[in-house]
């Protein structure tokens, strides 16, 4: 069974898709582009306010569940410019300081509205076992 997650402090979804859905505890986050999510517009600045606002967006997405950062397994950074890489990892590396998620990086064509950058999450729910944690090889 799967849950909808939805929040009027995060942009409301631009097409027939959820802002998230949790299935178990995982917690499939659609990607978030700077969208204001009063105005509904993207927000004015560089690259580095659009990648705070997207991510502000995602915390708040998480919020309604109860998560934070440390929850999220898995990003996926999409960018209009990949020389705006650096920028982008700078206001991303503030989000996760420790046991920072798996991620993906790719440059694509366009994004919606013109957004030069979006960022999708996963994160899993009771994985306060896993929040801060790294794994080890012990087989010997």
């Amino acid at each position: 069974m799967k849950k909808i997650i939805s929040t009027q402090d995060a942009p409301a979804a631009l097409g027939p898709y959820s802002q998230a859905v949790r299935a178990g505890s995982t917690i499939y986050c659609a990607g978030q582009i700077p969208l204001d999510p009063k105005s509904g517009q993207i927000v004015s600045g560089g690259i580095e306010v659009q990648t705070r606002r997207v991510l502000d967006n995602i915390r708040a997405v998480l919020k309604t569940e109860g998560l934070t950062f440390d929850h999220v397994v898995k990003t996926t950074i999409f960018l209009t410019d990949l020389a705006d890489f650096q920028a982008v990892n700078e206001v991303y590396g503030s989000c996760f300081k420790q046991a920072p998620p798996a991620r993906s990086t790719v440059q694509v064509a366009a994004l919606p509205k013109g957004a030069s950058v979006e960022i999708e999450v996963i994160a899993v729910a009771d994985g306060d076992s896993l929040s801060g944690g790294v794994a080890a090889d012990t087989s010997g």
